[in-house]
């Protein structure tokens, strides 16, 4: 299996939560390494190029939305605004990105065997309401998308998980230079210490 890397970033509602060292214990934990990191206030370019969706992307969160709104017998015209799909998912993509850049994020890039479906599988499932306990959204968060919704935002779900090694190479480009990873850390510290004795 080839090793690969993916990008996490705490979101500020488990940053004011002071869970930065339990996600990043829990990666390290099962053999990730974290080759860079950085404490940060996302713009709204980045969020809005974070977030850049595809119009089958958009039509699919906007159904989403819109179904829940049917099992609900909530009027997305009078709730929303809209009962296009389309529209709708342009509204949640707004509500990531006004989240993202809400306040200071911890992101971070980590690496090693089949990383990305490893980080999805400890993270839980975007909806807290349906994390199982043991990961980290089932643990953590109390969130879901009905209340979300009612508020008009996006579901405090403690951290982001590229979900897949395209998704994670374009994202890791948006969010660190070249120069600020570091994936042979190790071999670096080894060499530094061998010049101290």
């Amino acid at each position: 299996m080839k090793t690969e890397r993916t990008l996490v970033v705490i979101k500020h509602d488990a940053v004011m939560r002071g869970l930065m060292g339990e996600v990043i214990q829990r990666l390290e934990r099962v053999g990730l390494k974290l080759i860079a990191l950085e404490f940060l206030a996302a713009t709204q370019d980045m969020g809005d190029k974070h977030y850049a969706s595809s119009e089958d992307n958009l039509k699919r969160f906007g159904n989403n939305t819109l179904t829940m709104c049917k099992e609900q017998g909530i009027d997305p015209v009078k709730k929303y605004g809209t009962k296009d799909p389309l529209e709708m998912g342009k509204i949640i993509k707004q509500w990531n990105v006004e989240l993202i850049t809400r306040g200071p994020v911890l992101a971070m890039v980590w690496e090693g065997p089949d990383a990305v479906n490893i980080v999805r599988k400890l993270a839980g499932p975007t909806n807290p309401q349906i994390a199982p306990p043991g990961t980290i959204r089932g643990d953590y968060s109390w969130d879901n998308f009905e209340v979300a919704n009612d508020e008009l935002r996006s579901v405090y779900n403690v951290l982001h998980a590229s979900g897949n090694a395209k998704e994670a190479e374009l994202e890791i480009k948006l969010w660190f230079l070249d120069d600020e990873i570091f994936p042979d850390y190790i071999l670096y510290a080894h060499r530094a210490m061998s010049k101290v004795k």
